[in-house]
């Protein structure tokens, strides 16, 4: 099986699972939060950048030791959390009365600090019945106004380990507020990895992924939310349950009918460890609680490895809803999974469209991508 990479990719789930803690993390010899600063820059308790400011260590030399003992404690509107490098084994939540809230974590590089849970869509619930797909989430989102820094939100739930669970779905992070930004972040999965989603039909919430990178299989970046994907990095993985193509799909919107904007990924790349291509670019979702929905996606000035099927970059999740009556687009991307030969399957922008499809235009009067 070709490598797909000029350079070596990031570390993935997979290497996080198999490398040991310490070399997945990318530390140096010893925990990076031994020293005398463990929360760099950004404080201490004793220090504090605000007082709305707490501190997260995972051996005790925070206010708290787990993400959610601090969202919990943070009532209220405007808090910053400051996560020391380390990995947080637990689900965490952020209801929607939490708004405005800022995770840091304290560490240089993004693989420092990481939010991990298992549960998948048919992982059975204590109390009975199964998780599912929502229920999965390592991370929920439901405040607006959510920021978060340099942070690695996973789900390392692997099929392989439940050969008798059908309901695959394992999120890493739902993220249904509006105004929600993610800098130098990574997403981790396989099935359902980023569920860029809102809190309801009617409500159009806007996020905006920066500089991040997101890995999966099957519908690993999907959702109704009106999300910007700019310069990241898409890595689809390789699958040993299954003998031929198509191993999975990267997007799959959702986006509700009277929302005029779903997704944009622009100045971003796809790479892959499958083979050539064996994954589709994307695939509608049209969700049975809205048949009405027409699933938007548009991806420009994006390269797109070998691993995408440039004859037939997208596929119908269902024939009801066939993907030629969604809002599929593409400008300007290059790379072996962009060569145009079946112009049909391949809708395309002209430069006049294009000036509607700017993080700008997607986002309104709020700019994340603007320095304060």
């Amino acid at each position: 099986m070709p490598s797909h990479d000029r350079v070596p990719p990031p570390l993935s789930r997979r290497g996080f699972l198999t490398a040991g803690t310490a070399a997945a993390l990318a530390l140096a010899p010893g925990p990076a939060w031994a020293g005398p600063r463990p929360f760099g820059r950004y404080g201490s308790p004793t220090a504090r950048l605000t007082p709305k400011t707490l501190y997260v260590h995972p051996a005790g030399r925070g206010d708290f030791t787990s993400v959610q003992a601090a969202v919990t404690a943070a009532s209220g509107s405007g808090w910053t959390l400051v996560v020391a490098p380390g990995t947080y084994r637990e689900t965490v939540a952020v209801d929607a009365t939490r708004t405005d809230m800022t995770w840091i974590g304290a560490g240089d590089d993004p693989r420092a600090v990481v939010i991990v849970y298992d549960n998948a869509a048919g992982t059975p619930k204590p109390g009975g019945g199964t998780y599912g797909t929502t229920g999965s989430a390592t991370t929920l989102v439901q405040a607006d106004g959510f920021t978060a820094h340099r942070i690695t939100f996973a789900n390392d739930w692997l099929r392989a380990d439940h050969p008798g669970v059908s309901g695959t779905q394992a999120v890493a992070i739902k993220v249904q507020g509006d105004r929600s930004a993610f800098h130098h972040c990574r997403f981790l999965g396989h099935q359902d990895t980023l569920y860029a989603d809102s809190m309801a039909l009617g409500v159009f919430a806007r996020q905006y992924f920066a500089h991040c990178y997101a890995e999966g299989d099957v519908d690993f970046v999907f959702g109704r939310g009106t999300a910007v994907f700019e310069h990241c990095h898409f890595r689809t993985l390789s699958r040993t349950d299954l003998s031929s193509a198509p191993y999975g799909f990267v997007f799959a919107p959702s986006t509700a009918g009277a929302n005029p904007r779903g997704y944009l990924v622009t100045r971003s790349r796809v790479t892959g460890e499958a083979p050539d291509a064996y994954y589709k670019l994307a695939r509608p979702w049209v969700p049975s609680s809205d048949p009405t929905a027409r699933p938007s996606l548009t991806v420009r000035d994006t390269h797109l490895g070998p691993g995408i099927d440039a004859v037939a970059p997208y596929a119908n999740m269902s024939d009801s809803f066939p993907w030629q009556d969604q809002r599929f687009a593409e400008y300007r991307n290059t790379g072996p999974g962009a060569v145009v030969t079946v112009p049909e399957n391949r809708p395309r922008l002209t430069a006049t469209e294009a000036e509607s499809h700017t993080r700008g235009a997607y986002l309104g009067d709020w700019r994340p991508y603007e320095r304060p």
